[in-house]
Parts: C-alpha cells; structure tokens; sequence
C-alpha cells in the first residue's frame, strides 16, 4: 500500500528553516504496513533553507509571494507542484498525507491574505488543491487533523478498503468476486454510508443485462464515496443491534443482557468501540458464526492501531 506523505513529516530536513516535523504515528505505526512516497514542491522550487512564503488574494486570484522580499513566486511553485503532481501519477496510490498550514501542502489550514495583509481565511495550500482537483476519490488529511482520534479511526479505515477495491481491481475479479467482496464489506458500509450502502447491494444483487465492466466501475466510485464518509455513533450503534440479531438465537438471556448493556454504553460514550465489538468477535467465534467472521467491519486495519480502545474515536 502506497501513501504519499509530505517529506517533512517522514523526518527529511527540508521545511524553510531547514527543520523537520517528524511524525512518529505516520512513521513508526502506519509505516509497519504502507510505503511512503514523499513530495516537497516547496523544495523543490526554492532549495532548504529558504524564505517562508504566503499565500495572497489578489483580484480574487490566489498569489505566493516571499515573505523576505514580497516577490512573487507563483509560477515557480506551480511549475514545481506540477513535477510532484507527475511523479505522484506514476504511483498507485492509497492515500496522501499533508503537513498542516503549509502554503503549498495545507489541505484545510492554509492562511489566505488579502492584499492589505489581513488574513481572509483559511483554504487548502496549492499542492493540495491540484491533488484534491486530480484525485477527487482519493483518501487525503493532515497531520494536525489526524491527532483527532475520530478522524485518525475514520482516514485508516478508509485507506484500508481503498486499498482492498483496489486489489479487487487488480485482480481480474468476476461478478461473483464482487458479490463476495459487497458481502464481506456490507456493515462497514452500513455503517459509513446506509443510502450508499443500499445502492451497491442493488447493484450487485440486479445484474440482467448490466456489462459487468460497466457494473465494476459504477460499484467503484460508490464504494469509494461510501468510504469517505465520516462515522458517527448512531449508525455504528445501529449497526452494532443489527449485529447483535445474529446471536438471538443462541445467547442466554445474560449473555445478551452484556452485549446490549456494552452496545448502550458505546452509545452513550463510558465505553469504547473495542468493547461490544470484541464481544460480538467473542460469541461469533464461540457460535461459528462465519458470515460476521468476515466482516471487515469488525476488523477493518490491522489490530496494532487500537484506534477503537479511544472514547474519543466515536462521535
């Protein structure tokens, strides 16, 4: 799996000062399962160290002007943001990583002046805004954002299963592979996106006559917008009961009385996700209960993430 990941956050030398931002989350956790690919346009165009640069509104047109000496610098960056953009195309990609409120790499934190020097506001730096233009679809956040524990749960989820369609599409797949792959990844759907969620199971239920290349793509792009959408407690909750439907049958009555009680205090933010989820894990493999098994939604990254163990992950 290939993340790109501004070059200064892997611990490269190259912001303006000549400094680092190390980010020991993307190096040390995520980088035990993805491949780093780094950029720096900023780098690139004016060399380390160099003079800090800002972004400027001028007649509705946004400029990059040097701090030192108020030169324009708009078409070096551009020309350099365009020489990452090419060598980022060049790889399959998973997902990007940028360092906050940087002029040219923020994706939401980019301080934008008017021209009298009053800020106006914040937008994304302009090498984010060219690879938000050139992959609409792909996952992409910020350092900063991802120290939210909620955001951090949902961008490694997402860079997950984009990675995992993208194996899909790798693999030559058959309409019964994409049924397979629906079914192994309907809940974590249902719990991103319900209307999403909803639209591929009738996608790939009604086939007659719907060319099946035709069928992968259209499944693709809503797989790939289901995704993105951010969690929230009441669909994993509901989600969770759903689940817990599965055990009718066979749990006690105290059995069920803990599986809802956890589900209830999931909900009501005194439990973590890892609780009830461990517990549906528990009764299923005590059941054999195959089908909820293999459900990506109770395992959807690798375990050494924790991000569940967090209260703070649900909202």
């Amino acid at each position: 799996m290939k993340i790109a990941v501004s070059a200064c956050l892997l611990g490269e030398k190259i912001r303006y000062d000549g400094g680092d931002k190390h980010n020991r989350f993307i190096t040390d956790e995520l980088g035990q399962f993805a491949e780093f690919i780094p950029f720096c346009p900023e780098h690139l165009a004016f060399g380390t160290p160099r003079p800090s640069i800002r972004l400027i509104d001028i007649n509705s047109e946004i400029k990059i002007y040097s701090n030192k000496n108020g030169d324009d610098l708009t078409v070096q960056l551009e020309k350099r943001s365009q020489e990452e953009m090419k060598k980022l195309q060049s790889e399959k990609l998973c997902g990007i990583i940028f360092k906050s409120k940087s002029p040219s790499c923020g994706l939401k934190s980019s301080k934008l002046y008017l021209d009298n020097g009053m800020l106006k506001g914040k937008v994304a730096g302009i090498f984010a805004h060219m690879c938000r233009n050139n992959y609409p679809l792909l996952p992409m956040e910020e350092e900063g954002r991802l120290e939210d524990m909620w955001l951090r749960e949902n961008f490694i989820m997402e860079i997950f299963a984009y990675n995992a369609i993208e194996k899909l599409k790798e693999s030559n797949p058959s309409l019964n592979d994409l049924v397979k792959f629906h079914t192994i990844n309907k809940f974590m759907l249902q719990a991103k996106n319900e209307k999403l969620y909803r639209y591929l199971g009738n996608l790939v239920g009604n086939n007659n006559n719907y060319p099946f290349e035709k069928m992968l793509e259209t499944y693709e792009i809503g797989f790939k917008m289901a995704i993105s959408t951010k969690s929230s407690i009441k669909r994993t909750r509901n989600v969770l009961e759903h689940l817990a439907g599965f055990f009718k049958k066979v749990l006690d009555k105290n059995e069920k009385e803990i599986l809802h009680t956890q589900i209830n205090d999931y909900s009501a933010k005194i439990l973590p996700l890892i609780v009830p989820v461990s517990t549906i894990l528990l009764y299923a493999h005590k059941y054999d209960i195959t089908y909820l098994l293999d459900q990506t939604f109770l395992n959807p990254y690798p375990k050494t993430f924790a991000l569940r163990s967090h209260i703070s992950s649900g909202k």
